[in-house]
């Protein structure tokens, strides 16, 4: 992977995330907003980009990722939830990133599959309990749906995690030969 794509993969990270924190703004009925079909890409941009570029690329993209979408979450969402999301983000990206590098040499859906869920979960708890806690959002409602989501998406991320790993193998192989 070469700098263009890091750079997507950074650029990536920041319109994910600065378009669910607008988006779980927006509620889709009782139990689930329209950010959490959009937030767990980020996982799957963070895996992606641990498994090519190796865990300080993912963790620079996580800070740059967390450092302008924070800003931006600031003007078009609100500074409470600028806060918790990149709170959020942060932790739960940074584990992603620890998970999968703990997995990496097994199966090759595990490290994906198990570093989403936990990331996912973490994510999940810090969110909701910093951006609407005190509110009277129906917070565990809400919570359980945007977790319930992510976990599936996980699973169903694990095709496009497959293709494109095997497409940068395939250019790395080409580009040897």
């Amino acid at each position: 992977m070469n700098r263009h794509a890091f750079a997507l993969a950074i650029l990536a990270m920041i319109v994910i995330v600065t378009s669910s924190n607008w988006l779980v703004q927006h509620p889709i009925n009782d139990w689930l907003t329209w950010g959490a079909l959009t937030y767990p890409v980020s996982f799957l941009v963070t895996d992606l980009t641990t498994r090519l570029l190796g865990p300080e690329r993912a963790r620079y993209c996580v800070y740059v990722g967390f450092s302008l979408a924070v800003a931006l979450s600031w003007w078009l969402a609100t500074p409470r939830i600028a806060l918790a999301s990149g709170t959020a983000f942060l932790v739960g990206q940074l584990f992603d990133i620890f998970v999968f590098q703990r997995l990496r040499r097994g199966s090759w859906w595990r490290a994906p599959l198990m570093s989403s869920i936990s990331g996912s979960i973490m994510d999940t708890i810090l969110f909701w309990s910093i951006a609407f806690a005190g509110t009277g959002i129906p917070l565990l409602s809400l919570a359980l749906g945007d977790l319930s989501v992510k976990l599936l998406l996980a699973i169903i991320f694990l095709a496009p995690f497959r293709v494109v790993l095997g497409l940068a193998m395939q250019g790395r192989a080409a580009a040897v030969n």
